[in-house]
Parts: structure tokens; C-alpha cells; sequence
């Protein structure tokens, strides 16, 4: 029974209800496949949930696949596991593979797989029924080309194929998996280092606008649900210091759902009282996001999303990380501090990190401690 009732939790969250109606003060966007938007990395989840200007690592795919233009190693293979609601259960995770090939000095290519598992659950007619196993499950499959375009700046396009099986047949016999596609453009810039008074530093910016596709259904003359475009812009800086082994880069990275907001109904009639229809087409949805807010300039700014992340690295061997994710209140209210920390022993990394929820929401991610090991081997690259 607990496991049901923790699906019915997980798949409210994922999927959005049939009514468009939302309270005056809280309009929150919702999409299918949220997981989209959650750290599938420990050094990326260390930092705030941010990667779109940082350095690049084997984790870029999710957050700006340009920057493996600028990978330092040849191949980079790695593994990383996300509990989600550990305090509760211990068989719902996000669980993430990734592999990059830098091809030559200007290109590079991707794939990865991203698995979100909800657990399973005993569907039983009665005490004496042997149930049947039911295991609901999200999963996206993605492969990327990436070019630099000059010495210092690279762009990035990226296919990708969504799936997610959330309705359970026992209980719906029209229910099916729902699928989609959806593309990635992605650009990212790394700055000569320079000399300063008292260190060396090293510019950082990047963009990525991501799944970019079609809504999706999950039965037969269903509603129609938007995937989560999104739109990620970031900049950061590297402190390079004069003892020749430490490095602090510090980022900051803005993000906005591409989705259209949610208007006010008349509770009686159904229509609409303040706001846009957003019963649109992505790409109608795409254009309508940045004006349709009800409330205005001040709830279209309140629908971004900001981080701060600051990484300390010692010879390339040892990082410590940190990192703050603000969400508005009436937006999802996502709000936290993140810790993280790396090694590096041989070719191996192994990347760690810890989640503090400072909002009046729990975060199905407090108190969750997730891990990665990434894989180096290949050619190395030097970069200027």
C-alpha cells in the first residue's frame, strides 16, 4: 500500500492534471518527463543543478553538450546513480550512462541514456490474489555532434528519443507508454587563459535550449502534455592561482521553462480569465512563454530559475564543491544548498554529493547522497 500511495505521489509530479485551473498565487508549469530537469551527476548536482557554463567533464551531454569540443581526454565513460525519495523507498532512482569520443582537435560525439525507475508495485483483486509486478519507468536515449567553430567557441546539435510508461494497464487497459523526440542546440565558449595581477583566469559562457519537441499523450484522445524545453544561459570565471596546482572557478546560471504558463479560469465556466490559452503547439508554446504570465512582467521574471556553483580544484586530483538553486515560491518553490566532492585516482574520477533542502517544500532529494565514477582514457588534448 505505502508503494502505491509513493506512485501516485511520484506520478502527480510527472504528469499534469486534466484541469488547467491553478490557484491565483501559485501557478506552477508542469510537464511530463520532470526528471529532465533533475542532476543526473553528482558534480553538476554539487553545484546548485547547474553545467551549462561550467568546465567540461563526461556529464556535459544533459547540460551543454558543446563543451566536448573542449575535453582534455579522448574517451570519457561514465556511470552515476540518483536516489530519489530514499528516505522512503530504496528502489526509486535516476540512474545515468554516458560516453564521449573526441574525434579530432574540433569535433566530438555523444550518446547517453538517462533511466528514471519509479519501483515496482503488487496489483491483487483480493487477500488470496498473487498480484502481477508492475514497474513504471521514464527513460530518454540521445547522441550529440559537436564542432568548435573557432579556437574559443563551440556549438553542439543533439537528437533525442523520450519514453515514458507511467500509466499502469491493471488499472487503465487504454493506457500506453508515451513517446517523443526532441532536439538540443547548445553553444559554448572558453576564453585563452590570461594573466592578472595575481592569478591567471579563464572565461566561461555558455547557452543550451533542450528538448525542443512535440507534446506528448499517454492514451487514446488523452491530454496533451509539453515535454520540458528549456532554456539555459550561464557564465563563470577560473581563478587560476600562482602555486601551479589550485584552481577556483565560480558559475552562475539562469534557466526558464519554454512552456507556456497556465492561465486563470473562471471556476464556474471554464474560461479564461487572465492569461493565454496554452493549448498550443510546442513551437507556438515556445514564443508564447515569454509574455503569456498572468501576472505579468513580474510573474514572467518570478519563472526563471537562478544558481550560484563554485568549484575548488588541487591538481586536477582533488575537488570540493558548493552550490545554491533559488526557484520562486509560486513557481515549485525548489530551493537548496548543495555540497560535493571529487577524486581522481589513476584514469578514474569519483564524484560525490549532498542535497539541503532550504525551502518550506521537502525536496524528494534531501538528505540523498549521489555518486558517479567517470572513466578517462585515450589521447590527451591540451588546451592553448
Amino acid at each position: 500500500m505505502k508503494k502505491i500511495f509513493l506512485l501516485f505521489v511520484v506520478v502527480t509530479f510527472a504528469i499534469p492534471s486534466v484541469s488547467n485551473a491553478q490557484d491565483n498565487d501559485t501557478r506552477v508549469i508542469t510537464t511530463a518527463l520532470p526528471f529532465l530537469r533533475i542532476a543526473g551527476d553528482p558534480r553538476a548536482a554539487g553545484m546548485g543543478d547547474m553545467g551549462v557554463a561550467t568546465s567540461p567533464d563526461a556529464w556535459s551531454q544533459q547540460w551543454n553538450p558543446a563543451k566536448y569540443a573542449f575535453s582534455t581526454r579522448q574517451h570519457k565513460f561514465g556511470v552515476a546513480y540518483t536516489p530519489y525519495l530514499g528516505n522512503l523507498v530504496d528502489d526509486i532512482a535516476i540512474a545515468q550512462l554516458v560516453y564521449s569520443n573526441r574525434i579530432n582537435e574540433q569535433s566530438a560525439f555523444a550518446g547517453s541514456l538517462r533511466y528514471f525507475s519509479l519501483g515496482s508495485i503488487t496489483l491483487r483483486q483480493d487477500a488470496a490474489d498473487p498480484g502481477r509486478e508492475e514497474s513504471p519507468n521514464e527513460f530518454v536515449l540521445d547522441g550529440t555532434y559537436s564542432l568548435k567553430l573557432s579556437e574559443q567557441f563551440a556549438m553542439a546539435v543533439t537528437g533525442r528519443f523520450l519514453r515514458s510508461d507511467l500509466r499502469i494497464q491493471g488499472v487503465d487497459s487504454d493506457a500506453s507508454a508515451a513517446n517523443s523526440f526532441a532536439v538540443d542546440v547548445s553553444g559554448y565558449y572558453q576564453s585563452e587563459e590570461e594573466a592578472y595581477n595575481d592569478f591567471n583566469g579563464r572565461w566561461r559562457a555558455g547557452f543550451n535550449i533542450s528538448n525542443i519537441g512535440p507534446k506528448i499523450t499517454y492514451d487514446a484522445g488523452g491530454q496533451e502534455n509539453f515535454i520540458p524545453t528549456n532554456l539555459a544561459l550561464g557564465g563563470g570565471f577560473d581563478f587560476i592561482l600562482n602555486d601551479g596546482f589550485s584552481k577556483i572557478g565560480v558559475t552562475a546560471e539562469v534557466n526558464k521553462l519554454l512552456v507556456p504558463t497556465p492561465p486563470i479560469l473562471d471556476d464556474t465556466t471554464g474560461e479564461i480569465i487572465e492569461g493565454e490559452d496554452d493549448d498550443v503547439t510546442f513551437i507556438s508554446g515556445i514564443f508564447q512563454s515569454f509574455g503569456d504570465a498572468p501576472g505579468g512582467i513580474s510573474e514572467e521574471l518570478r519563472e526563471f530559475t537562478w544558481a550560484l556553483g563554485a568549484e575548488y580544484t588541487y591538481n586536477d586530483a582533488f575537488a570540493l564543491r558548493a552550490g545554491y538553486f533559488n526557484e520562486a515560491d509560486d513557481k515549485g518553490a525548489r530551493q537548496f544548498l548543495s555540497l560535493g566532492a571529487g577524486f581522481e585516482f589513476s584514469q578514474i574520477n569519483i564524484d560525490l554529493s549532498y542535497l539541503f533542502s532550504t525551502s518550506r517544500v521537502n525536496s524528494p532529494l534531501e538528505g540523498t547522497l549521489r555518486f558517479g565514477l567517470t572513466f578517462n582514457f585515450g589521447d590527451e588534448y591540451t588546451e592553448y
